[in-house]
Protein backbone atom coordinates (compact mmCIF):
# COMPACT_ATOMS: atom_id res chain seq x y z
CA UNK A 1 0.00 0.00 0.00
CA UNK A 2 1.52 3.52 -0.93
CA UNK A 3 1.21 6.45 1.97
CA UNK A 4 0.95 9.90 0.86
CA UNK A 5 1.32 13.23 2.37
CA UNK A 6 -2.22 14.67 0.38
CA UNK A 7 -4.73 12.43 -1.47
CA UNK A 8 -7.00 14.56 -3.94
CA UNK A 9 -10.24 12.66 -4.75
CA UNK A 10 -11.73 14.30 -8.10
CA UNK A 11 -9.44 16.20 -10.84
CA UNK A 12 -12.80 18.38 -11.43
CA UNK A 13 -12.07 22.31 -10.96
CA UNK A 14 -11.88 21.73 -6.89
CA UNK A 15 -9.29 18.58 -7.15
CA UNK A 16 -7.01 20.18 -9.75
CA UNK A 17 -7.07 24.07 -8.74
CA UNK A 18 -6.16 22.39 -4.92
CA UNK A 19 -3.16 20.27 -6.91
CA UNK A 20 -2.09 23.19 -8.97
CA UNK A 21 -2.29 25.33 -5.58
CA UNK A 22 -0.17 23.00 -3.76
CA UNK A 23 2.36 22.45 -6.59
CA UNK A 24 2.86 25.86 -6.83
CA UNK A 25 4.18 26.99 -3.40
CA UNK A 26 7.55 25.86 -1.76
CA UNK A 27 6.09 25.47 1.27
CA UNK A 28 4.07 21.74 -0.16
CA UNK A 29 7.13 20.84 -2.19
CA UNK A 30 8.19 18.28 0.08
CA UNK A 31 4.58 16.86 0.50
CA UNK A 32 4.16 13.79 -1.76
CA UNK A 33 0.24 14.21 -3.16
CA UNK A 34 -1.40 11.50 -5.05
CA UNK A 35 -4.62 12.98 -7.21
CA UNK A 36 -7.02 10.15 -8.16
CA UNK A 37 -9.84 10.06 -10.69
CA UNK A 38 -12.31 7.79 -12.75
CA UNK A 39 -11.90 9.55 -15.64
CA UNK A 40 -8.42 10.60 -17.88
CA UNK A 41 -10.23 13.90 -18.63
CA UNK A 42 -10.43 13.99 -22.27
CA UNK A 43 -13.33 14.67 -23.12
CA UNK A 44 -15.23 18.55 -22.77
CA UNK A 45 -17.84 17.18 -20.32
CA UNK A 46 -19.08 20.55 -18.69
CA UNK A 47 -18.22 24.31 -19.13
CA UNK A 48 -18.05 26.71 -16.06
CA UNK A 49 -18.82 30.43 -16.55
CA UNK A 50 -17.86 33.50 -13.73
CA UNK A 51 -17.52 37.03 -14.21
CA UNK A 52 -13.79 39.25 -13.22
CA UNK A 53 -13.12 42.75 -12.83
CA UNK A 54 -8.78 42.56 -12.59
CA UNK A 55 -8.07 38.75 -12.03
CA UNK A 56 -7.15 37.64 -15.44
CA UNK A 57 -5.58 34.43 -14.53
CA UNK A 58 -7.92 31.78 -16.58
CA UNK A 59 -7.79 34.64 -19.91
CA UNK A 60 -5.11 32.33 -21.71
CA UNK A 61 -7.52 28.84 -21.53
CA UNK A 62 -10.81 31.30 -21.86
CA UNK A 63 -13.19 29.72 -24.44
CA UNK A 64 -15.10 33.42 -24.74
CA UNK A 65 -16.05 36.33 -22.67
CA UNK A 66 -18.61 39.12 -23.29
CA UNK A 67 -18.51 42.37 -21.98
CA UNK A 68 -22.47 42.81 -22.12
CA UNK A 69 -25.05 40.89 -20.44
CA UNK A 70 -28.96 40.27 -21.51
CA UNK A 71 -31.91 39.97 -18.62
CA UNK A 72 -35.51 39.35 -19.98
CA UNK A 73 -38.39 39.00 -17.61
CA UNK A 74 -42.19 39.47 -17.18
CA UNK A 75 -41.80 43.24 -17.87
CA UNK A 76 -38.63 43.73 -17.88
CA UNK A 77 -36.09 43.30 -21.40
CA UNK A 78 -32.87 44.60 -20.37
CA UNK A 79 -29.15 45.05 -22.53
CA UNK A 80 -26.75 46.69 -20.65
CA UNK A 81 -23.12 47.03 -20.15
CA UNK A 82 -21.29 45.25 -16.86
CA UNK A 83 -17.82 47.00 -17.08
CA UNK A 84 -15.79 46.36 -15.15
CA UNK A 85 -16.77 42.91 -15.46
CA UNK A 86 -16.82 40.84 -18.48
CA UNK A 87 -18.74 36.97 -18.12
CA UNK A 88 -16.78 34.89 -19.12
CA UNK A 89 -16.92 30.71 -20.22
CA UNK A 90 -13.92 28.22 -19.25
CA UNK A 91 -14.67 24.77 -21.40
CA UNK A 92 -14.30 22.05 -19.48
CA UNK A 93 -11.31 20.43 -21.89
CA UNK A 94 -9.50 23.49 -22.19
CA UNK A 95 -9.21 23.40 -18.34
CA UNK A 96 -8.37 19.64 -18.00
CA UNK A 97 -5.79 20.07 -20.57
CA UNK A 98 -3.90 22.88 -19.06
CA UNK A 99 -3.70 21.79 -15.41
CA UNK A 100 -3.20 18.50 -15.76
CA UNK A 101 0.04 18.78 -18.35
CA UNK A 102 1.30 21.23 -15.49
CA UNK A 103 -0.02 19.27 -12.52
CA UNK A 104 2.12 15.57 -13.75
CA UNK A 105 5.77 17.65 -14.38
CA UNK A 106 5.45 18.21 -10.77
CA UNK A 107 8.15 15.96 -8.83
CA UNK A 108 5.79 15.39 -5.82
CA UNK A 109 2.61 14.45 -7.87
CA UNK A 110 1.22 11.22 -8.93
CA UNK A 111 -1.66 10.57 -10.92
CA UNK A 112 -3.53 7.37 -10.90
CA UNK A 113 -6.59 6.84 -13.02
CA UNK A 114 -8.42 4.90 -10.41
CA UNK A 115 -12.16 5.04 -9.16
CA UNK A 116 -12.49 5.24 -5.34
CA UNK A 117 -15.04 2.98 -3.48
CA UNK A 118 -14.43 3.33 -0.10
CA UNK A 119 -13.23 5.64 1.98
CA UNK A 120 -12.11 5.00 6.14
CA UNK A 121 -10.48 7.29 8.28
CA UNK A 122 -8.68 5.38 11.55
CA UNK A 123 -6.66 7.10 14.41
CA UNK A 124 -3.43 8.14 12.35
CA UNK A 125 -4.26 7.79 8.69
CA UNK A 126 -7.20 7.82 5.93
CA UNK A 127 -7.26 4.96 4.24
CA UNK A 128 -8.68 5.53 0.38
CA UNK A 129 -9.62 1.94 -1.67
CA UNK A 130 -10.25 1.62 -5.03
CA UNK A 131 -11.47 -1.21 -7.11
CA UNK A 132 -7.77 -2.29 -7.68
CA UNK A 133 -5.51 -0.99 -4.87
CA UNK A 134 -5.62 0.74 -1.60
CA UNK A 135 -3.65 4.32 -0.28
CA UNK A 136 -3.12 5.34 2.78
CA UNK A 137 -3.05 9.52 3.47
CA UNK A 138 -2.02 11.87 6.15
CA UNK A 139 -4.80 14.04 5.23
CA UNK A 140 -7.32 13.44 1.76
CA UNK A 141 -9.61 16.02 -0.08
CA UNK A 142 -12.29 14.56 -1.58
CA UNK A 143 -14.52 15.68 -3.85
CA UNK A 144 -17.01 13.04 -4.06
CA UNK A 145 -20.50 14.30 -3.21
CA UNK A 146 -22.88 12.05 -1.14
CA UNK A 147 -26.50 13.41 -2.90
CA UNK A 148 -28.17 10.98 -0.02
CA UNK A 149 -26.79 12.92 2.81
CA UNK A 150 -28.69 16.02 1.98
CA UNK A 151 -31.84 14.86 0.79
CA UNK A 152 -31.92 12.39 4.04
CA UNK A 153 -32.55 15.87 6.60
CA UNK A 154 -35.13 18.31 6.19
CA UNK A 155 -33.97 21.18 8.29
CA UNK A 156 -31.85 22.45 5.02
CA UNK A 157 -33.99 22.88 1.91
CA UNK A 158 -32.67 21.19 -1.56
CA UNK A 159 -33.14 22.45 -4.53
CA UNK A 160 -31.56 21.33 -7.87
CA UNK A 161 -30.28 23.69 -10.31
CA UNK A 162 -30.62 21.49 -13.64
CA UNK A 163 -30.02 22.21 -17.24
CA UNK A 164 -29.63 20.52 -20.91
CA UNK A 165 -28.20 22.56 -23.25
CA UNK A 166 -27.45 22.29 -27.29
CA UNK A 167 -24.07 24.03 -28.75
CA UNK A 168 -26.31 25.23 -31.96
CA UNK A 169 -25.42 26.16 -35.58
CA UNK A 170 -27.77 28.37 -37.39
CA UNK A 171 -27.52 29.13 -41.16
CA UNK A 172 -28.59 32.63 -40.38
CA UNK A 173 -26.74 35.14 -38.25
CA UNK A 174 -28.94 35.44 -35.16
CA UNK A 175 -27.07 36.21 -32.14
CA UNK A 176 -25.74 39.10 -30.69
CA UNK A 177 -22.05 37.85 -30.08
CA UNK A 178 -20.89 40.96 -27.43
CA UNK A 179 -23.38 39.94 -25.45
CA UNK A 180 -24.18 36.62 -23.17
CA UNK A 181 -28.10 36.23 -21.74
CA UNK A 182 -28.03 35.98 -18.41
CA UNK A 183 -31.62 35.08 -17.30
CA UNK A 184 -34.21 34.90 -19.75
CA UNK A 185 -37.24 34.84 -17.66
CA UNK A 186 -39.62 35.24 -20.85
CA UNK A 187 -40.73 31.75 -21.31
CA UNK A 188 -43.43 29.78 -19.76
CA UNK A 189 -42.32 29.27 -15.77
CA UNK A 190 -44.71 26.45 -15.29
CA UNK A 191 -45.18 26.88 -11.58
CA UNK A 192 -41.10 26.81 -11.35
CA UNK A 193 -38.52 29.34 -11.63
CA UNK A 194 -37.38 28.39 -15.38
CA UNK A 195 -34.88 30.15 -17.83
CA UNK A 196 -33.11 30.40 -21.12
CA UNK A 197 -29.24 30.88 -20.70
CA UNK A 198 -26.89 31.95 -24.04
CA UNK A 199 -23.50 31.89 -24.53
CA UNK A 200 -22.73 33.37 -27.79
CA UNK A 201 -19.59 32.71 -30.21
CA UNK A 202 -20.46 34.44 -33.00
CA UNK A 203 -23.76 35.88 -35.13
CA UNK A 204 -24.35 31.74 -35.92
CA UNK A 205 -23.17 29.86 -32.98
CA UNK A 206 -23.70 29.36 -29.29
CA UNK A 207 -24.53 27.62 -26.55
CA UNK A 208 -28.54 27.75 -25.78
CA UNK A 209 -29.32 26.01 -22.74
CA UNK A 210 -32.84 25.62 -20.79
CA UNK A 211 -32.12 26.17 -16.71
CA UNK A 212 -34.34 25.36 -13.89
CA UNK A 213 -34.33 26.21 -10.08
CA UNK A 214 -36.31 23.56 -8.93
CA UNK A 215 -36.83 20.70 -6.65
CA UNK A 216 -37.40 17.80 -8.98
CA UNK A 217 -36.22 17.39 -12.23
CA UNK A 218 -37.92 16.64 -15.74
CA UNK A 219 -37.72 14.51 -19.11
CA UNK A 220 -35.33 14.86 -21.37
CA UNK A 221 -38.11 15.73 -24.03
CA UNK A 222 -39.24 18.84 -21.55
CA UNK A 223 -35.78 20.02 -22.01
CA UNK A 224 -35.45 19.97 -25.77
CA UNK A 225 -38.84 20.70 -26.70
CA UNK A 226 -38.23 24.69 -24.96
CA UNK A 227 -35.09 24.67 -26.84
CA UNK A 228 -36.80 24.34 -29.73
CA UNK A 229 -39.49 26.79 -28.53
CA UNK A 230 -36.91 29.46 -27.64
CA UNK A 231 -34.81 29.14 -31.20
CA UNK A 232 -38.22 29.35 -33.11
CA UNK A 233 -40.17 32.22 -31.63
CA UNK A 234 -37.90 34.08 -29.90
CA UNK A 235 -34.79 34.17 -32.01
CA UNK A 236 -37.24 32.84 -35.12
CA UNK A 237 -34.43 30.39 -36.24
CA UNK A 238 -35.78 26.83 -37.93
CA UNK A 239 -32.59 25.95 -39.58
CA UNK A 240 -29.83 25.14 -37.54
CA UNK A 241 -27.33 21.95 -36.33
CA UNK A 242 -27.40 20.81 -32.79
CA UNK A 243 -23.26 20.21 -32.69
CA UNK A 244 -22.62 19.38 -28.97
CA UNK A 245 -25.13 18.86 -26.03
CA UNK A 246 -24.26 19.15 -21.91
CA UNK A 247 -26.32 18.26 -19.09
CA UNK A 248 -25.85 19.23 -15.48
CA UNK A 249 -27.60 19.08 -11.88
CA UNK A 250 -25.75 21.08 -9.49
CA UNK A 251 -27.31 20.86 -5.78
CA UNK A 252 -28.35 24.42 -3.85
CA UNK A 253 -28.37 24.08 -0.11
CA UNK A 254 -27.12 25.46 2.87
CA UNK A 255 -26.69 22.17 4.57
CA UNK A 256 -23.53 22.43 6.03
CA UNK A 257 -21.34 19.44 4.74
CA UNK A 258 -18.26 21.16 6.33
CA UNK A 259 -19.22 19.32 9.30
CA UNK A 260 -18.66 15.91 7.99
CA UNK A 261 -14.99 17.26 7.96
CA UNK A 262 -12.05 16.15 10.46
CA UNK A 263 -8.74 16.91 10.56
CA UNK A 264 -7.56 14.14 8.11
CA UNK A 265 -10.49 14.47 5.51
CA UNK A 266 -12.26 17.49 4.23
CA UNK A 267 -14.87 17.32 1.72
CA UNK A 268 -14.26 20.10 -1.35
CA UNK A 269 -16.01 21.37 -4.08
CA UNK A 270 -19.60 20.86 -4.07
CA UNK A 271 -19.19 17.93 -1.98
CA UNK A 272 -18.00 20.55 0.35
CA UNK A 273 -20.67 22.79 0.14
CA UNK A 274 -18.68 25.03 -1.88
CA UNK A 275 -20.96 25.64 -4.92
CA UNK A 276 -23.10 29.24 -4.44
CA UNK A 277 -26.54 27.87 -2.91
CA UNK A 278 -28.83 30.40 -4.17
CA UNK A 279 -27.68 30.59 -8.02
CA UNK A 280 -25.36 27.31 -8.25
CA UNK A 281 -22.37 29.38 -9.55
CA UNK A 282 -19.43 27.00 -8.27
CA UNK A 283 -16.13 27.87 -10.56
CA UNK A 284 -15.35 31.17 -9.02
CA UNK A 285 -16.25 30.31 -5.67
CA UNK A 286 -14.14 27.35 -5.67
CA UNK A 287 -11.02 29.35 -6.92
CA UNK A 288 -11.06 31.83 -3.52
CA UNK A 289 -11.70 28.39 -1.77
CA UNK A 290 -8.93 27.18 -2.56
CA UNK A 291 -6.10 29.74 -2.32
CA UNK A 292 -7.51 30.67 1.10
CA UNK A 293 -7.25 26.47 2.14
CA UNK A 294 -3.93 26.60 0.63
CA UNK A 295 -3.11 29.77 3.00
CA UNK A 296 -5.12 27.71 5.99
CA UNK A 297 -2.94 24.85 5.48
CA UNK A 298 0.67 26.77 5.54
CA UNK A 299 -0.32 28.03 9.08
CA UNK A 300 -0.88 24.70 10.11
CA UNK A 301 -4.28 25.03 11.25
CA UNK A 302 -6.70 22.62 11.77
CA UNK A 303 -9.25 22.01 8.58
CA UNK A 304 -12.09 21.61 11.19
CA UNK A 305 -11.81 24.75 11.36
CA UNK A 306 -11.53 26.37 7.96
CA UNK A 307 -15.43 26.93 7.22
CA UNK A 308 -16.89 29.20 8.70
CA UNK A 309 -20.79 31.02 8.05
CA UNK A 310 -20.94 34.65 6.79
CA UNK A 311 -24.10 36.84 6.06
CA UNK A 312 -24.21 35.60 2.64
CA UNK A 313 -25.10 32.09 3.85
CA UNK A 314 -28.13 33.48 5.50
CA UNK A 315 -29.38 35.58 2.72
CA UNK A 316 -28.61 32.32 0.40
CA UNK A 317 -31.26 29.95 2.83
CA UNK A 318 -33.79 32.55 2.79
CA UNK A 319 -33.88 32.89 -0.53
CA UNK A 320 -33.65 28.59 -0.95
CA UNK A 321 -36.73 28.87 1.97
CA UNK A 322 -38.80 31.15 -0.59
CA UNK A 323 -38.12 28.88 -3.88
CA UNK A 324 -38.65 25.41 -1.53
CA UNK A 325 -42.15 26.26 -0.81
CA UNK A 326 -43.19 28.90 -3.28
CA UNK A 327 -40.77 28.23 -6.47
CA UNK A 328 -42.63 29.92 -8.85
CA UNK A 329 -41.10 33.40 -7.19
CA UNK A 330 -38.15 32.99 -8.71
CA UNK A 331 -38.87 35.16 -11.69
CA UNK A 332 -40.55 37.85 -9.68
CA UNK A 333 -37.36 37.80 -7.31
CA UNK A 334 -35.04 38.16 -10.14
CA UNK A 335 -37.02 40.68 -12.37
CA UNK A 336 -37.30 42.59 -9.25
CA UNK A 337 -33.51 42.80 -8.69
CA UNK A 338 -32.34 43.96 -12.33
CA UNK A 339 -35.10 46.17 -12.21
CA UNK A 340 -34.34 48.23 -9.83
CA UNK A 341 -30.52 47.88 -9.47
CA UNK A 342 -27.41 47.97 -11.25
CA UNK A 343 -26.07 44.57 -12.75
CA UNK A 344 -22.61 45.46 -11.18
CA UNK A 345 -24.05 45.70 -7.73
CA UNK A 346 -26.09 42.50 -8.40
CA UNK A 347 -23.17 40.15 -9.76
CA UNK A 348 -20.74 42.16 -6.71
CA UNK A 349 -23.36 40.37 -4.26
CA UNK A 350 -23.22 37.36 -5.88
CA UNK A 351 -19.64 37.30 -5.63
CA UNK A 352 -20.48 37.66 -2.20
CA UNK A 353 -18.16 41.20 -1.90
CA UNK A 354 -20.37 43.82 -0.88
CA UNK A 355 -20.52 45.74 2.04
CA UNK A 356 -23.77 45.85 4.37
CA UNK A 357 -24.88 48.96 2.94
CA UNK A 358 -24.65 47.45 -0.56
CA UNK A 359 -26.14 44.54 0.91
CA UNK A 360 -29.12 46.43 1.80
CA UNK A 361 -29.28 48.08 -1.47
CA UNK A 362 -30.07 44.58 -2.75
CA UNK A 363 -32.37 43.60 0.08
CA UNK A 364 -34.61 46.58 0.02
CA UNK A 365 -35.17 45.87 -4.08
CA UNK A 366 -36.31 42.38 -3.40
CA UNK A 367 -39.78 41.51 -3.09
CA UNK A 368 -40.11 42.28 1.07
CA UNK A 369 -43.32 40.02 2.05
CA UNK A 370 -41.70 36.47 0.71
CA UNK A 371 -38.38 37.14 2.31
CA UNK A 372 -40.09 38.32 6.09
CA UNK A 373 -42.27 35.15 6.31
CA UNK A 374 -38.93 33.02 5.56
CA UNK A 375 -36.90 35.65 7.97
CA UNK A 376 -39.67 34.99 10.50
CA UNK A 377 -39.81 30.89 10.29
CA UNK A 378 -35.75 30.78 10.60
CA UNK A 379 -36.29 33.05 13.52
CA UNK A 380 -38.49 30.37 15.20
CA UNK A 381 -36.43 27.58 13.54
CA UNK A 382 -33.58 28.96 15.67
CA UNK A 383 -31.74 29.13 12.23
Amino acid sequence: MSNYDYIVIGAGAAGLLLADALTNDNFFASKSILVLDKDDKTKNDRTWCFWEEDNRRFDAILHKSWPNIYFAGKQLKLSTTIKPYRYKMLRGIDFYQHFIDKIKKSPNITWAKEEVVNIQENESSVLVSTKTNQFSGTMVFNSIFEYQRVKSQKKYPLLQQHFLGWFVKTEQAVFNEEEATFMDFSIPQKGNTRFMYVLPFSGTEALVEYTLFSEHTLEKTEYENAIVDYLEQKLGCTDYEILEKETGNIPMTCYPFYKHNSNRLMNIGIAGGWAKPSTGFTFCNTHKKVISLARHLKKGKETTSFNKRTKFWFYDLLLLDILYKNNHLGQSIFEALFKKRKPQLILKFLDEDTTLWEDLQIISACPKWPFLKALWSRILFKY
